[in-house]
């Protein structure tokens, strides 16, 4: 990360001709933050600001009247974040209904990072927006494909567990659209990955050039 933010830097510096405030904002699932944020060598060094953004007061991002501000609170430090998930729901219930497809989007996938997924079904299952999940084209078939897998999981008497089931939701989302579906061969090959093994799955993705790279 630190060689990656230097190049973004320069390329910046070339373009706009001044140095760019740079600042990386991780959202790790469990583990602290542990990344180098900056760049030593021979007379050459380079730092950036790294931010957990667990150390971000998630509730003043829910007292915003940004619906994306609500939204990325769910990554955030929380007093509770079931309550945290009927609020962010509550607010997304009042928007018009291409809105509320895009923050239901965002907001599945950031649940998914929290292993709360569980939770914004729950709530959506209360309010009058269920709809907006079900019919839409992306959305739709992955809400049904996790229900499906909610069946399969309680007959392998919970073998596959709801924060793997999340994790590896999001990775094939982000796999999907990058190389386009995949074969039913990856499929159970994701499917038998470690949490570990997907977290670092979800990295090489960043500069896989095919999806047979993510698979050596």
């Amino acid at each position: 990360m630190p060689l990656r933010m230097a190049e973004y830097c320069l390329g910046m510096l070339r373009w706009f001709g001044k140095f760019p405030r740079q600042i990386v904002l991780y959202w790790g699932r469990s583990a602290p933050l542990r990344m180098e944020s900056e760049l030593r060598g021979p007379d050459v060094w380079f730092r950036y600001r790294a931010i957990d953004i667990r150390d971000l007061d998630g509730e003043r991002l829910l007292e915003s009247e940004q619906v994306g501000d609500n939204v990325i609170a769910i990554l955030a430090r929380l007093r509770d974040h079931k309550d945290a998930v009927r609020r962010i729901v509550g607010r997304i219930a009042g928007l018009a209904a291409a809105d509320r497809e895009t923050a239901l989007g965002q907001l599945l996938i950031l649940a998914g990072l929290r292993h709360l997924e569980e939770a914004v079904e729950q709530e959506v299952r209360t309010m009058p927006i269920l709809n907006d999940i079900l019919d839409h084209k992306v959305l739709g078939r992955e809400y049904k494909r996790g229900l499906q897998e909610g069946e399969l999981k309680g007959e392998l008497k919970g073998e596959l567990k709801g924060e793997l089931r999340g994790e590896l939701r999001v990775l094939r989302r982000q796999i999907e659209n990058r190389f386009g579906p995949m074969p039913n061969s990856t499929e159970e090959w994701l499917a038998g990955r470690s949490p570990a093994e997907l977290e670092e799955l979800s990295v090489r993705l960043l500069d896989a050039q095919k999806i047979e790279d993510l698979l050596k």
